[in-house]
């Protein structure tokens, strides 16, 4: 199972990014695959995750109503849509896939590389 992120970039308050993460040799329709980010000097943090079975989502509070996961089974992409950017949300971001949803990171066995998003004030 490969992953690969992308999509990062350089926003102003109140922007909008779309990442997508690539994944391969899974569908999607299977396990779960989820974001995370980790700011300079701070741990890795959930963000959102989706069910591969049923499809649900799931949010870190920060986020919730700004940030949307989804999935592109033909594609097999997880985008992440994010909007209302702020400060805050500055970090390096990072997909993984994992057997189930989790909301810590050491239960993902694949991960793809990351990509900065960066969010002026």
């Amino acid at each position: 199972v490969q992953l690969q992120a992308s999509g990062g970039g350089f926003v102003q308050t109140g922007g909008s990014l779309k990442l997508a993460c690539a994944v391969s040799g899974r569908p999607l329709t299977t396990g779960a695959v989820a974001w995370f980010r980790q700011a300079p000097g701070r741990e890795r943090a959930f963000v959102a995750a989706i069910d591969g079975g049923s499809g649900r989502t799931y949010y870190t509070d920060s986020v919730k109503g700004r940030f949307t996961i989804s999935r592109d089974n033909a594609k097999n992409t997880v985008p992440l849509q994010m909007n209302r950017l702020k400060p805050e949300d500055t970090a390096e971001y990072y997909c993984a896939a994992g057997e189930k949803v989790w909301l810590i990171p050491s239960e993902y066995h694949y991960w793809g590389q990351g990509t900065q998003v960066t969010v002026s004030s």
